[in-house]
This record gives structure tokens, sequence and C-alpha cells, in this order.
């Protein structure tokens, strides 16, 4: 699967001129700054906002509902963010449910302990330490039937070390899915630099 954002506009300051692809087995990074634009190119990239100029196309073609099927939006502010006050797992038993699981703390707890993440049960998930941050929403996107693709939106502003979100992104790709992350241009610097220094080493 590949998914091709191509010159695409929304409204007047919503989200500039953009262009970027991702595609299955691969992640890739893309630049969005101000507190809407991540968002809006979060929902263009995953099928779910029409554009005013340009095309979003998989495997070549138009076709938003199909992107809407197989690719999940994940952690998009206002849009698909959890509560920060809500428990890790009732995050999880909620996420559970839309994957058509048993959504109650049982099945909950049996699922955070499945990937090691057991001790983050009781504490509300605006609490959780960056990395694990991310990781919980991409594991629990991943449960989903038919989701081929993942967008992840603003992993930076849970704060951390970029490099860490963006390992737990190259992890997805490598199990065979299609990563888009949109992040601030602090990140991609850093995010590039290191990725020089471990070519210049090779």
């Amino acid at each position: 699967m590949r998914i091709v954002v191509d010159a695409v506009t929304k409204g007047r300051s919503a989200l500039p001129e953009t262009s970027t692809a991702y595609e299955t087995g691969s992640a890739t990074l893309v630049v969005a700054e101000t507190e809407q634009r991540p968002t809006v190119l979060g929902l263009v990239a995953s099928g779910r906002m029409k554009v005013d100029a340009g095309t979003v196309t998989i495997d070549g073609r138009v076709d938003s509902s199909s992107i809407r099927r197989r690719v999940a939006l994940v952690d998009a502010p206002v849009v698909s963010e959890p509560e920060s006050n809500v428990t890790v797992t009732g995050v999880v038993a909620e996420e559970l449910m839309f994957a058509g699981r048993a959504p109650n703390p049982f099945a909950a707890t049996r699922w955070l302990e499945g990937i090691g993440l057991e001790s983050l049960a009781s504490v509300a998930i605006g609490n959780v330490e960056p990395a694990a941050r991310v990781r919980l929403p991409l594991e629990l996107a991943a449960l989903r039937r038919d989701v081929e693709g993942l967008v992840l939106v603003a992993p930076d502003r849970h704060g951390g070390e970029p490099l860490a979100w963006w390992r737990i992104a190259q992890e997805f790709a490598e199990r065979g899915y299609a990563v888009l992350v949109v992040a601030g241009h602090a990140s991609k610097t850093t995010i590039d630099a290191l990725d020089d220094t471990a070519e210049a080493d090779r």
C-alpha cells in the first residue's frame, strides 16, 4: 500500500500546500507546525478530510473510503487523543471495543500484560512517560481489523527524545505497517542529524 499526498491545501491557513507519501514497510516523517496543522494534515493523510486543492491517492487511485478503512489516525489532538485524566485501563478497554474485543478491565489488564505495560494500568494516560504514551495508541490502533497504515500526529507534544518515538514508528514499519508521523521542524532536525551520524558510522 502506498498513499501519496500531493500538493494538498485546506482553508486559508489551516494547511498550506503540502506533499508527502508513506507506504507499507516504511516510516515517513512530515513537518507541520502550529497548533492546528498537524491534526489537519493527519486527517487529510488518513482520508478523513476533504482538501481544497491537490490529491490524496492510495495505490494510484483516489479512494478516501479505502484510506479511512485501512489507515488509523493515531493520537491526533482534539480528534482522537484520549482524555488526559482517563486511566490507561480505561483507554485500553475503549480501544478493545473498537477492535471488536471484550471491552472490560480484565481484558484490558491482560492486554497490557501481553505488551509488558501492566504497571501503567491505573495511571492516568496524561501521566504516562513519553515513549510509552506513544507506543500505547499505536499498539491499540494496530488491533483494529483491516488497519494497514498508521498516521501518528504530533508525538513530540508529549516531550521526551524525538529519537525514542521515531524508533517506535520504525518498529511498526518493520512489522509491516505504512507509518506516517506528523511532527515539528525541531524534531525533524534532531532525527535527521542522528540519522546522518548513524549513516556516517556505517
